[in-house]
């Protein structure tokens, strides 16, 4: 496999995913835009998690300006991370009449852009209510400046700083922070500390300190979007945390251990599989097989030119080693159907593990994936069809058939996902989204993004999320991601410890041998995670 699964970003104007990737972010708090009212979007809601708390979130978003859409982006990536604790409502905070927040348990707002005209009631409401409050970024001012909410909370609006924030400490962890991140972050004005706990600290790079996150009574002020420029090791995960405070569920604390054996199709090689399989087992290890059931090679990349095309039925000992598999713990999922796309490179060179199957994509000039959008053809019938057809051969093999969809690359079209969502309801990734998916208006895929969660959800599309949020041993560099080893993975995991009920959980490549895998393991274990199976936290 020459490509390895997106990581997260924000927001991505005109800027694709990668494995380490990073979104384009405008400074916000640096330039005022004109503050003109887009057309204001039905409020979209969503279901709790499976195990998920009682919470009804209010997650309110601003829609103004150049940058308007980046408070979609954003509130999507809330009410993703709100599901872990319940229901949510998503809508534009210019929406907001007086007396909304009667009906919901908490609230979130999510300052994107500059002085947003946010309606009085929101203001008036927000200052008299009892209910947890949960605040990021912009317009903190025009809360601090109302009524009596400065002398309640003991804290005014201060400056934005920007100096090259590189660390966020939290829960005695040092979490990163991108520093290509020229946003700054808001520096509050403390007028009374007693009234006013840091929850984490942003670290300047000459040592100093100041709150990233404070709390006081029933408001959370988070003074930037976490979600811009993230990576595994992410002052993300102090905020994927934080949650738990605002939305219930505090009286979870648990470290699972999750791993995925991946790209496994009828072109594996049966004994890497039958020693992965051995060892997981001599641990006590459950596991998930992602399997791609038919094998293309249409240029004839691997066969000297000839093109290759079989399934695994034509393969009995790749399909008595899948049993074998899940006769020591494992459980298959679906990772498409051939896991490549047609007769072309997308991006590589057509053949199954290596290319997208579901998103077209290229190699630029820098040696950068670039995202270019659903692929030809692409709409709920297609992919259903690739998904019945994978079915089919699975089910013909002996094997059952897979309950949990992963797809390629972590990369399909808002109406792929809907598929899955029809189809399985349950998928084993990280979402790709698109501006539009909270709106309800026409899907913007030159402005995907991506996110990983430290804790299961049920995301936008309406599908379970089992979490992956660690990444996978990569040993070499590629497409300017550098090598991943496992140190990298036992690293990510032990700043994850930060989050309550919190995951972490990897994939592997049977094909690098077990002598990584037995690293990793050990590792996480070390740390204090349990390994349980995918379905157990869902």
């Amino acid at each position: 496999m020459r490509f390895s699964k997106p990581l997260i970003s924000a927001a991505a104007a005109a800027v694709t995913l990668g494995a380490f990737a990073l979104s384009s972010v405008q400074a916000e708090a640096a330039v005022k835009p004109a503050a003109v009212v887009t057309a204001l979007p039905a409020a979209k809601s969503g279901k709790a998690a499976p195990g998920g708390g009682t919470a009804k979130t209010l997650v309110l978003y601003d829609t103004t300006g150049d940058y308007g859409w980046m408070g979609e982006v954003y509130a999507t990536q809330t009410a993703n991370l709100s599901s872990h604790f319940g229901s949510w409502t998503a809508a534009p905070v210019g929406s907001y009449k007086a007396g909304d927040l009667n009906a919901y348990t908490a609230v979130i707002y999510v300052g994107s852009t500059y002085d947003e005209p946010i309606p009085p009631a929101f203001l008036t409401d927000v200052t008299a209510t009892s209910k947890p409050v949960t605040w990021l970024y912009d317009n903190i001012w025009q809360l601090t400046a109302t009524g009596d909410f400065a002398a309640q909370h003991g804290f005014t609006s201060g400056g934005f700083d920007f100096a090259d924030v590189a660390e966020v400490g939290y829960k005695g962890q040092t979490l990163t922070r991108d520093t290509v991140n020229k946003s700054g972050i808001m520096n509050l004005s403390i007028s009374d500390p007693a009234k006013v706990s840091t929850l984490a600290t942003a670290v300047r790079p000459d040592g100093s300190t100041f709150p990233w996150a404070v709390k006081s009574g029933n408001f959370t002020y988070v003074g930037e979007i976490p979600f811009a420029y993230v990576t595994h090791d992410d002052r993300y995960l102090a905020f994927a945390d934080l949650l738990f405070d605002s939305l219930g569920f505090t009286n979870v604390d648990r470290h699972r251990g999750l791993v995925r054996i991946e790209d496994v199709g009828p072109d594996s090689d049966p004994a890497e599989l039958k020693a992965v399989a051995d060892y997981l087992s001599s641990e006590k290890v459950p596991f998930t097989v992602a399997v791609y059931p038919r094998y293309r090679d249409p240029k004839g990349v691997n066969n000297g030119g000839k093109a290759q095309d079989y399934t695994l039925l034509s393969k009995p000992k790749v399909v008595a080693a899948l049993k074998y598999m899940q006769s020591k713990g494992g459980t298959l999922l679906m990772h498409g159907y051939t896991h490549q796309y047609g007769n072309v490179a997308n991006p590589y060179d057509g053949v199954s593990a290596n290319d997208f199957e579901f998103y077209a994509a290229h190699v630029d000039a820098n040696d950068s994936v670039i995202y270019d959008g659903p692929v030809a053809g692409d709409s709920a019938a297609w992919a259903t069809s690739r998904m019945v057809a994978s079915g089919l051969i699975f089910t013909a093999a002996g094997l059952g058939t897979p309950t949990i969809f992963e797809f390629p690359h972590y990369a399909a079209s808002a109406v792929d996902y809907q598929v899955v969502n029809t189809l399985f309801g349950k998928r084993y990734d990280r979402g790709l989204y698109f501006p539009g998916v909270l709106t309800g208006q026409k899907f913007d895929y030159s402005r995907q993004f991506g996110q990983f969660f430290p804790y299961a959800v049920r995301d936008v599309y309406g599908s379970v999320v089992i979490p992956e949020n660690v990444g996978n041993v990569e040993p070499d560099a590629f497409n300017n991601h550098p090598a991943r080893l496992p140190a990298d993975l036992i690293g990510a995991a032990k700043r994850n410890l930060v989050v309550r009920d919190g995951v972490a959980s990897f994939f592997y490549h049977p094909y690098l041998g077990t002598d990584y895998l037995k690293q990793v393991v050990t590792g996480i274990k070390a740390q204090g995670y349990t390994f349980v199976s995918a379905n157990s936290v869902i």
